[in-house]
């Protein structure tokens, strides 16, 4: 059987693409995504990705999810984000138990709307299904999680090289970083530039760096 059809049946590939979804500016998206441990633990973690720049920002992980802690990663969101926090103008999201009235007033403190997909339609939220997918491909399914603290690890070395390193097809293949820069950089000319191999995550994943 073809491996997407596998990935199909498991629900590990669901369909979706930056096409798919309307493209409010200012706008941000949360979604669950669960790692199983190798002692056959569960644990969840809550990611968001700002739909303009596709910055992904790691929420937090934990094997026992609730409203009070979604709650608490939306506020830690704003702390890190700053006055940037007040730019999201929409929050898109599911209609899952964890995401309250309170993790939703977090946001709409600024002014941001809130926007809720509907039930089992992946594609009203592409860009954190299209992420959640990236995470697995490239990452999840490739690592042997041990602890909570060892997928945080990882998964915030990721979140650099995502937001730094990693061109999306979405923004004319340049990295989320560039977003805030006024010359954001293009893809790179081979002819003129060298490219060099760094190995992060213990050689799991090459990130390729320009040098002139």
């Amino acid at each position: 059987m073809p491996r997407a059809s596998i990935r199909r049946r498991a629900g590990q590939d669901r369909p979706g693409g930056s096409s798919c979804a309307p493209r409010p500016p200012g706008s941000s998206r949360p979604a669950f995504l669960h790692v199983d441990t190798v002692l056959l633990t569960r644990l969840y973690v809550l990611v968001f990705i700002e739909h303009g720049t596709r910055r992904m920002h790691l929420g937090g992980v934990t094997s026992h999810p609730t409203g009070e802690w979604a709650v608490q990663q939306a506020r830690n969101l704003a702390l890190t984000l700053g006055e940037r926090f007040e730019d999201i103008k929409f929050l898109i999201r599911d209609r899952g138990p964890d995401f309250t009235a309170s993790f939703d007033a977090v946001f709409e403190a600024t002014g941001a709307r809130i926007l809720r997909s509907a039930v089992q339609a992946p594609r009203m939220n592409a860009i954190c299904e299209r992420l959640v997918g990236t995470l697995r491909r490239e990452l999840l399914d490739r690592v042997l999680v041990l602890s909570e603290a060892h997928v945080r690890a990882v998964l915030t070395d990721y979140q650099a090289h995502h937001n730094m390193a990693r061109p999306h097809q979405g923004i004319a293949q340049r990295v989320p970083a560039d977003e805030s820069d006024a010359h954001p950089a293009t893809v790179t000319d081979v002819d003129t530039r060298q490219i060099r191999r760094k190995s992060i995550l213990n050689g799991l994943l090459n990130q390729y760096v320009r040098a002139a």
